[in-house]
């Protein structure tokens, strides 16, 4: 089990710095869409750190247990932030990926949890 944890936080991780880096870059697209969400542009700074807080987080979970936990229930609630900014908008389409995101995130807090 712990093999299937290490996979799928590697991948989350790596899901995490890419989305951390094309915001810290300011693509045009996530710039659209950010606008169109209604996110301010002060907010940015904050969601680039929590992204990378989070891969680091997971990351580091798979040493000690209870921070991999702790980081997994933060991205939980970062995608769920991100579905409600969606859902608010009526962008049902972009809130798709952010809810296979907070599911795979619920996916590491359980995996994380049964290989303590």
């Amino acid at each position: 089990m712990f093999v299937s944890l290490a996979v799928v936080t590697v991948v989350m991780a790596a899901f995490l710095l890419a989305s951390a880096g094309a915001k810290f870059l300011r693509t045009r697209h996530i710039t659209e869409q950010m606008s169109a969400l209604g996110v301010p542009q002060g907010l940015m700074a904050f969601l680039i750190g929590a992204q990378i807080a989070g891969a680091a987080g997971v990351v580091a979970g798979l040493r000690w247990g209870p921070l991999g936990i702790a980081a997994a229930i933060g991205l939980t609630l970062y995608f769920a932030g991100a579905i409600a900014f969606h859902l608010r908008v009526g962008d049902r389409k972009g809130a798709s990926p952010a809810a296979v995101l907070t599911v795979v995130s619920v996916a590491l807090i359980v995996l994380r949890a049964a290989t303590l």
